[in-house]
């Protein structure tokens, strides 16, 4: 019942939030979402799962797959992707180019947009699918078999995505590309157009608070990798204001511009928010809000 009143707090918390705040309008299909929509999932270890409001509702995932291409790509060769991306929180916007082109092409940490995008470039070097190798995963761990990339939302991005074709471009002009930059592009717009609700996103990442266990028992971190992967959350999992998301919330977390947030916490479980309006970090000012108040009201935190 813990779980459930602490549910119930942090809804009551985010009412006051919800559809305050912008819509990703830069990705012309997420500006028609209703931003008066909120959901909330928490999956546990121990394989309950309590849900509230719009929960099995789906949704844009956006930059939160980024946390599960890290795991694919670290889960393949360990550490050989830190030579080519920081750990380090940006303190810049997501799709800052100035940054990445001051530190000679050499992203600052693997959830900015130039970090991710040459993950997933090593993804696509590993495995010659990128996104069908994260969708492959998020099916087996959601439960869902038709977790599938939005079509409408994925041509939206590359429409739209001119800043993000400039990072790629200023990547290779480093030399830190292993494919083409149309390639790359495609690879990563289809996976952050994954479409999924928060019950399916919490069950998905149960694995990180699992020390790297999958559904089916085998291992796809080790304990060391897993923890690694929820410090790297912890610090710069919600863009240029992981500093106030840690503050406020205090648990490893991953936000993306669809407005959801997922948020681990090792050896109890995940949390997975959703509201579509963003607030000035681009992250759901609901969802931070709910997160805010279920890791006051539970003991769910790590500190």
């Amino acid at each position: 019942m813990e779980i459930e009143d602490a549910l119930r707090r942090a809804q009551e918390a985010a009412a006051p939030e919800v559809g305050r705040g912008q819509l990703a309008t830069y990705i012309p299909s997420l500006a028609n979402v209703d931003p008066h929509q909120f959901g909330m999932a928490i999956a546990s270890v121990d394989g309950e799962v309590h849900v509230i409001g719009d929960a099995d509702v789906p949704f844009s995932v956006q930059s939160i797959s980024k946390v599960f291409t890290l795991a694919l790509v670290v889960a393949a060769e360990g550490e050989a992707i830190w030579k080519r991306v920081g750990r380090e929180p940006s303190g810049s916007p997501f799709n800052s180019l100035l940054q990445l082109d001051q530190e000679a092409g050499r992203p600052r940490n693997p959830f900015i947009n130039a970090g991710a995008l040459v993950v997933t470039d090593r993804l696509q070097s590993l495995s010659g699918d990128a996104s069908g190798t994260l969708r492959d995963l998020m099916r087996r761990e959601s439960g869902r078999s038709s977790v599938e990339s939005d079509p409408e939302v994925a041509r939206s991005e590359l429409e739209a995505g001119h800043r993000t074709y400039a990072v790629a471009h200023l990547l290779a002009s480093y030399g830190n590309l292993e494919s083409t930059v149309d390639e790359v592009i495609d690879q990563y717009v289809a996976q952050c157009a994954l479409s999924m609700s928060c019950r399916e996103l919490a069950l998905a990442g149960l694995f990180l608070a699992r020390d790297g266990v999958l559904s089916d028992g085998s291992q796809l971190l080790s304990p060391r990798e897993t923890k690694r992967v929820n410090a790297v959350m912890l610090t710069c999992g919600t863009y240029d204001s992981a500093g106030e998301f840690a503050y406020r919330v205090g648990v490893p977390a991953k936000s993306g511009v669809g407005g959801g947030i997922l948020a681990v916490i090792p050896d109890r479980g995940v949390a997975c928010v959703w509201s579509p309006a963003l607030g000035p970090s681009g992250s759901s000012a609901a969802g931070l809000a709910a997160l805010d108040a279920f890791t006051t009201y539970s003991d769910w935190t790590v500190f």
